[in-house]
C-alpha cells in the first residue's frame, strides 16, 4: 500500500474513532430530534440553501464513517423539509455516502485484499458480472444486512462505479419515500392521542412492511423473468416429482407421501440407489467378513490354540449380495408403491421446470427434486484404458480375489476396501497422492491408521501420484511419480479406483435447463435447496457439499418439505453438526472442527484425549488401539469437535454428536452415569480428562487445610 493510501486509512479510522469516542450517534436520535426541532426549523427559514447544504454533509459523513443514525436523519429530512423537498435531499445524500464509502473500500482496501484472495473474488467478480446489479437492488430493498457493510463490500468487488451509483438510488429510494413520509407525520403530532390518526398509523404501518412488500416485489420480478419462456399447465399430475431413488430421493418422495401429496420417484437402474448396491451396504459387508478373517488369524491373542480359517471369494461375493438382498425390499418399488409414491422406471429427462418426460411419456408438476447422487470420478490417465480397472461401483463384479490390487485413492472409499482385500489375501498397493491417508483427518488420525495397514502387510505409499499405465511382458504396471520427482513402478493385477465422486448431471435435461452448477460440479442451491429455477430443488450427492447417506436423508427433508409448503414456510438447510465414519479397523468418526480446521481457520480450541488403552472393555477385548480427541474453547465445556478412533468410533461418536447439537458440554457427559465395563464409558472418561485439567486448585488447597483441621 503506497504512503497516501495510509495516509488516507489512518485519517479514515480515526475520523470513525472520534465519532465513537464523542458519541456523536447519541445527537442522531428521535429524542433530539423532537427536542431540536424548532431550532432547527427556525435555522432552516433563515437560511434555507445554506441549512440544506449543511443537513446533506452531515447526513453524507454520518453514513460515510457509519455513525448510527441514518435512519432518524432520513425522518428528521421529512420532519424539517417535507414530502418532496426532504426526498430530493436525503436521496441525493444518502447515494452520495454510499458511493464515499464505496470508494473508500475500492481505493484503499481492494487492491490489497484481491491479492491476497484472488481466488475468492474470482468467483465473485463472475458472479457481480452476471447478478450484480439486481443483487445490489435486493439488498437496498430489502436491508438484510447493514447498508456501510453493502458499501464497503460493493467496492471490493468489480462492479462499475456508475452501475453502483444508479442501482443505490433507485434501490434505496422507495425506502427512503417511506421513511421521509413517515418523518413528514411525525413531526406533526403535539400529543400521545395523536399517534392514533390515520395518517401516523398509515406511515407506520408501512414502516414495518415495507421490507416484506420489496421482498414480495422482487420476487414477483425475478420469477418472471425466469418463467417467462415456459408455460404452467393449468393442471398438474403431481406436487413434486423426485428423480434419482439413492436415500435422498426415497425420503423425499417417502415425506411427500406421508403427508398425501401426490409424488413419482423416478429411477433409471435399481432402487437404493449407490448406498444399496454398491457402496455403503455391500461395502460394510466385505469389510465384516474381512474382519473375522483377520481375527482368526490373529488367534493366539484370544487364548485360543488353532483357528483354521479358508477364505472362498466367490462365498464371500455370494454372502455380500444376501446382505443386499435382505435389505431391498426396504427401498423396493413395491413397498413404496404401498407406501403412496408412484414408482417410474426409466431415464429422467427434465424438459422445463414443469414437465419431466421418462419414455416418451411426459409428467407435470409443481416442482422438482433433482436427487441424481454422484459417481466415480475415472482420471485420464495414459493406458488406463487398457488396464483392468474398477471403481466402487464395479468392483463387485470380479470373479476372483486379486493376487495383486492397485488402490489409487487414500479416502474412506480407498482406505476401507483396501484392508478389506489385503485381510481377505490380496497384496494391496495403496497409494495417495497426497501426504496424508484420509485427508479430511488430522495428521495423528491419519498415521495411526497408516501404521495399522502397514502391519498387516499393506504397502501404502503417500505422496505418490500416478502418472501412467503399462504393459509389459503380460504384466500390468502402474508408474508412480514421488514427490521429490523420483518414478517407481508397481506391478498389480486389478486397479480400484477410488479418487472420489462426482454429481451426477448428465443427461437429465439441466443444461439445456440452464441450471446454475458450482464450481466443483455440484447443482448450485440457495439455503433452501433451491436451484436457479426456484421449483426445482436438489437435495444429496448431487448438491453436496458432503457426500454421505445420511447429509443426503438430512437434506431430503428441507428439500421436500420445501417443495410442498416453500409459499406458506420455508426452511433453512442446517449443517451445523454433520458427523462422519470411515469404517476402517479401527475406525475413525469425527464431528465438528479438527486441529487442522481450527488451526486454518486462526481458532483458539483446547485438546483433550483419552488413550483407549486405558479403557478395562478395549483391555478386555484386545481393542485397544485408538483415542478420543475433543476440542473445546479454552477453559471452557463446550465441543466444538470430537474425533473418535477404535472400535465402534461410529456409535462412540453419537454422545459427541448430541451434546453439539442441543448445546451439552463435557460436564453434562461427565455427570451422566455409563454402565461399566462399557465402550461408552470411554465419553466420559474423556470429559474427565477435560475436568481434570480445570480442577479449582485453591478450593481443593482449602479443603486439604480443612481436612487436616478436622483430624485435630
Amino acid at each position: 500500500m503506497s504512503y497516501k493510501k495510509i495516509v488516507l486509512l489512518i485519517l479514515f479510522i480515526s475520523f470513525i474513532i472520534l465519532a465513537r469516542v464523542y458519541h456523536l450517534e447519541e445527537y442522531l436520535t428521535l429524542e433530539k430530534l423532537k427536542e431540536y426541532k424548532e431550532l432547527l426549523l427556525q435555522a432552516y427559514q433563515d437560511n434555507v440553501l445554506l441549512f440544506s447544504l449543511g443537513y446533506v454533509a452531515v447526513y453524507i459523513l454520518s453514513v460515510a464513517i457509519n455513525i448510527p443514525g441514518a435512519a432518524i436523519l432520513t425522518i428528521a429530512g421529512g420532519a424539517l423539509f417535507g414530502l418532496w423537498y426532504g426526498l430530493l435531499l436525503v436521496s441525493l445524500a444518502s447515494t452520495s455516502g454510499a458511493t464515499v464509502s464505496f470508494l473508500i473500500s475500492r481505493y484503499l482496501l481492494r487492491d490489497g485484499l484481491r491479492s491476497k484472495f484472488a481466488e475468492t473474488f474470482k468467483s465473485l467478480d463472475a458472479g457481480i458480472h452476471k447478478n450484480g446489479a439486481f443483487y445490489l437492488l435486493s439488498l437496498r430493498l430489502v436491508p438484510l444486512f447493514p447498508f456501510f457493510l453493502i458499501n464497503m463490500l460493493m467496492g471490493l468487488t468489480s462492479i462499475r462505479l456508475l452501475v453502483y451509483i444508479f442501482v443505490s438510488w433507485a434501490g434505496m429510494l422507495p425506502g427512503t419515500f417511506v421513511f421521509v413520509n413517515a418523518g413528514t407525520q411525525i413531526a406533526s403530532l403535539t400529543s400521545i392521542r395523536g399517534i392514533l390518526s390515520a395518517n401516523i398509523l398509515i406511515a407506520l404501518i408501512l414502516l414495518g412492511i415495507f421490507p416484506l412488500i420489496a421482498k414480495f416485489c422482487l420476487s414477483i420480478y425475478q420469477n418472471s423473468k425466469i418463467y417467462s419462456k415456459f408455460t404452467k399447465p393449468k393442471k398438474y399430475d403431481y406436487n413434486f416429482i423426485a428423480i434419482g431413488a439413492g436415500a435422498a430421493g426415497l425420503v423425499s418422495s417417502l415425506i411427500g407421501a406421508t403427508v398425501r401429496a401426490k409424488v413419482a420417484l423416478i429411477e433409471r437402474e435399481k432402487m437404493g440407489g449407490d448406498c444399496l448396491n454398491t457402496g455403503c451396504v455391500p461395502s460394510k459387508a466385505i469389510l465384516a467378513t474381512a474382519k473375522k478373517v483377520h481375527l482368526a488369524e490373529n488367534f493366539k491373542k484370544f487364548g485360543l490354540l488353532k483357528a483354521d480359517v479358508k477364505v472362498s471369494f466367490p462365498e464371500v461375493m455370494k454372502r455380500v449380495r444376501s446382505v443386499i438382498k435382505t435389505i431391498e425390499p426396504n427401498d423396493s418399488i413395491e413397498r413404496y408403491t404401498k407406501l403412496g409414491v408412484d414408482c417410474i422406471q426409466g431415464e429422467a429427462k427434465v424438459l422445463s421446470p414443469f414437465e419431466v418426460q421418462v419414455a416418451g411419456k411426459t409428467y407435470t408438476t409443481r416442482n422438482i427434486i433433482l436427487a441424481t447422487g454422484a459417481e466415480p470420478i475415472i482420471p485420464g490417465i495414459p493406458g488406463l484404458k487398457q488396464a483392468p480397472h474398477y471403481t466402487s461401483e464395479t468392483i463387485w463384479s470380479i470373479k476372483s480375489l486379486p493376487k495383486k490390487l492397485l488402490v489409487l485413492g487414500g479416502g474412506p472409499i480407498g482406505s476401507e476396501l483396501a484392508q478389506a482385500y489385503c485381510r481377505l489375501g490380496s497384496k494391496v498397493s495403496l497409494v495417495e497422492m497426497g501426504d496424508f491417508l484420509l485427508p479430511k483427518e488430522d495428521e495423528d488420525v491419519s498415521e495411526l491408521i497408516k501404521k495399522r495397514f502397514q502391519e498387516e502387510g499393506m504397502s501404502v505409499l503417500t505422496s505418490h501420484k500416478a502418472v501412467s499405465f503399462f504393459k509389459k511382458a503380460n504384466k500390468h504396471y502402474v508408474e508412480l511419480q514421488k514427490s521429490d520427482g523420483k518414478l517407481v513402478n508397481i506391478e498389480f493385477d486389478v486397479c480400484l479406483l477410488a479418487l472420489g465422486r462426482r454429481a451426477r448431471i448428465k443427461g437429465f435435461g439441466l443444461e439445456e435447463l440452464g441450471i446454475e452448477m458450482n464450481p466443483n460440479g455440484t447443482v448450485a442451491t440457495d439455503e433452501y435447496l433451491q436451484t436457479s429455477i426456484p421449483n426445482i430443488l436438489a437435495c444429496g450427492d448431487v448438491a453436496g457439499p458432503y457426500q454421505f447417506t445420511h447429509t443426503a436423508s438430512h437434506t431430503a427433508w428441507y428439500a421436500s418439505v420445501n417443495a410442498l409448503f416453500g409459499g406458506i414456510k420455508k426452511f433453512k438447510k442446517d449443517f451445523s453438526v454433520i458427523p462422519w465414519a470411515t469404517y476402517t479397523d479401527p475406525e475413525v468418526a469425527h464431528v465438528g472442527l479438527s486441529e487442522k480446521d481450527a488451526k486454518e481457520a486462526g481458532i483458539d480450541v483446547e485438546v483433550t484425549k483419552f488413550e483407549l488403552k486405558e479403557l478395562d472393555r478395549a483391555i478386555a477385548e484386545s481393542e485397544e488401539t485408538g483415542f478420543i480427541k475433543v476440542l473445546t474453547p479454552p477453559g471452557k465445556d463446550k465441543i466444538l469437535g470430537a474425533t473418535v478412533v477404535g472400535s465402534h468410533a461410529g456409535e462412540l461418536l453419537m454422545e459427541f454428536v448430541l451434546g453439539m447439537k442441543h448445546g451439552l458440554g463435557l460436564n453434562k457427559i461427565m455427570g451422566t452415569i455409563h454402565p461399566y465395563p462399557s465402550w461408552a464409558e470411554a465419553t466420559k472418561f474423556a470429559a474427565g480428562n477435560w475436568k481434570k485439567k480445570h480442577k479449582p486448585e485453591k478450593a481443593l488447597d482449602l479443603l486439604e487445610k480443612f481436612h487436616t483441621w478436622k483430624r485435630g
